[in-house]
């Protein structure tokens, strides 16, 4: 079955043969969950592709896809886009109006697909300043702009039928597919173009990894499905024929996870930390017996490891556990989830363990956007499983670690090159091994570990090297704090700038007595506070080289966020430009 899948649109095709699914999409819309068959999803693509040919789009033309939430159209627009030999250019909808104008004038977009209205007044904006824009359709109902579904009937004669088949038939699997735009943290983002080559071996790949849990199994999709990480997890999920259910946002995942029951879905670190922090709240609250198992059962799950380690006494506790307190976590979360995927940074140690332990394994994986982008996933058969690495390598694709501890993968997964960027592309390529960015380590069982970003590595003043990445990450296991960066390069010390947690402190200055704190601002002033956060810094500069403790931080009042710009879109900190504006802070710590 697998050999007769080449190219991404021939995945439908396939689970259409086998059967199809009734519910192949399911999302939202006006309080209502509209499903889609695999035959009707199929026959929309086929409609749009006909409409598509019949406007004019020629093989590898560029059609841009801007959405703020997953869902179905999003799916139909990329099927019919690339089997007429043309390419899908995702768009992240939070990134600046500037940023659209660089994408839309580097991709050379002809036609646009959105979300809704505040999208669609972003590009009406830039639209006389981008070259090759003809036309902008939304999936909402917005008025003076025309909708997607009228392309539906605009080939309704079945005028280029025929076309379409040639054109499908003429798609071959080193065609390129896709243009990916990296969320880079410095300068304009990369085009990083992937073929359909790239992405089905991935997607064959890496289905085994992940647990088909049958026919009847359910998987929630909330993380953008403009990043590479989550659509070639839809791929995945068709290719295995699950039923894909789309959350209205990632704001509302709390409520649509109680309306879909999923057994599976994909999450970034930050949404389990607040996952986490949501359910140790509801322990805090608790009182007398209650409190003393909730906090037991944490504990059993904190010394978690996996294929029975611990011994049978362990087994014991842990069946306890999860009959008393754990059990209730997973009904709070559906009822049926049974495992997640961790992608695009590193997840605390800690809560992989208490979560899995509580009946919800967390595999954590690694990849690239250059990449497709999985290089390594963990699963629990095959001992594939171990806490505190990335797991093992994927078929097909090689990793080795360089000399200076680069993390380096070869195989059909790694991209045909930057778009219109020869330059970058020779950079990052050399003998055919991707050169990632990252360093990590190989132990004799194959596991791969990331030990931080080659470029965010500092050398102290007295010589020594301090990776960041592993220190601000110990940190966070505090939930004192939401974010830190570690500073000190040229330096004679570690120093940082932390932005508190400042609902969990808020609650902790209030249960402590301290009443006089009504801004964000004041709360960061107060010495109490102050004190506080230095004692979970002190907890880990006792785990850590002398060289590596943070000798001093600074406190800030601002929240970092994507729309403020200090994150990237998949969450992670711009280090320069946080650097950039709090440099007065940096400066006063080390004079």
């Amino acid at each position: 079955m697998s050999n007769e899948i080449k190219r991404t649109f021939d995945i439908p095709y396939q689970q259409l043969k086998r059967g199809g699914l009734d519910t192949a999409f399911s999302s939202k819309h006006d309080g209502k969950w509209i499903k889609t068959s695999t035959k009707e999803f199929i026959e929309k693509a086929n409609n749009l592709s006909r409409a598509l040919l019949k406007m004019g789009v020629k093989k590898n033309d560029k059609i841009g896809v801007i959405s703020s939430n997953n869902r179905t159209e999003w799916c139909i627009v990329d099927m019919a886009v690339l089997q007429i030999g043309a390419q899908n250019v995702p768009i992240y909808p939070n990134i600046s109006e500037e940023g659209f104008k660089y994408i839309f004038d580097h991709s050379e977009i002809i036609y646009c697909f959105l979300s809704d209205q505040a999208l669609y007044d972003k590009v009406v904006n830039i639209k006389d300043d981008v070259k090759n824009l003809k036309d902008i359709y939304s999936f909402d109902e917005i008025e003076n702009c025309k909708n997607w579904t009228s392309l539906l009937t605009l080939d309704e004669d079945r005028e280029f039928a025929e076309d379409l088949e040639e054109k499908k038939d003429s798609v071959k699997p080193e065609d390129m597919a896709t243009i990916i735009y990296t969320s880079g943290t410095e300068g304009n983002p990369k085009g990083v173009m992937l073929s359909h080559d790239n992405l089905i071996s991935n997607v064959l790949a890496s289905t085994p990894r992940i647990p088909v849990l049958g026919p009847d199994s359910i998987v929630m999709s909330f993380l953008p499905v403009c990043h590479v990480f989550e659509r070639i997890l839809l791929y995945v999920y068709q290719q295995a024929s699950i039923s894909i259910h789309f959350a209205e946002s990632i704001e509302k995942v709390g409520v649509n996870i109680k309306e879909i029951k999923p057994n599976f879905m994909s999450v970034v670190p930050r949404l389990i930390e607040k996952i986490y922090e949501s359910i140790h709240q509801k322990g805090l609250e608790l009182t007398g017996v209650k409190k003393m198992l909730f906090f037991w059962a944490v504990s059993v799950g904190e010394q978690y490891k996996p294929y029975d380690e611990n011994g049978w006494f362990y087994a014991l506790k842990l069946k306890i556990a999860r009959k008393l307190i754990f059990s209730k976590w997973i009904e709070a979360l559906g009822g049926n989830l049974k495992c997640l995927v961790s992608g695009s940074a590193a997840l605390q140690p800690r809560l992989i363990r208490i979560f899995t332990a509580a009946g919800m394994g967390i595999m954590e994986g690694y990849g690239l956007s250059e990449t497709s982008p999985v290089v390594t996933v963990n699963m629990v058969d095959d001992k594939h499983f171990k806490i505190g690495s990335v797991g093992k390598v994927i078929p097909k694709v090689e990793v080795k670690i360089a000399e200076d501890g680069e993390i380096l993968v070869k195989g059909p997964n790694v991209m045909m090159g930057y778009f219109k960027d020869e330059t970058k592309t020779k950079e990052v390529m050399n003998n055919g091994y991707f050169h990632t960015g990252d360093k990590g380590n190989l132990d004799k069982d194959g596991f791969l570990t990331i030990t931080g970003r080659k470029k965010e590595i500092f050398k102290t003043s007295g010589g020594k090297y301090i990776s960041p990445v592993l220190i601000e990450n110990e940190v966070k296991e505090s939930r004192f704090v939401e974010q830190i960066m570690v500073l000190g390069d040229g330096q004679k010390m570690a120093t940082a700038i932390i932005q508190p947690n400042f609902e969990f402190v808020s609650k902790w200055a209030e249960a402590h007595g301290i009443n006089s704190i009504d801004t964000n601002e004041e709360l960061i002033k107060n010495t109490k506070v102050i004190a506080r956060i230095a004692k979970e810094v002190e907890a880990v500069n006792n785990k850590l080289n002398k060289w590596e403790t943070i000798k001093k931080f600074e406190l800030i009042s601002e929240v970092w966020s994507v729309d403020n710009g200090l994150l990237t879109p998949t969450l992670k900190p711009k280090r320069r430009i946080i650097f950039d504006k709090y440099k007065h802070l940096n400066d006063k710590m080390y004079n």
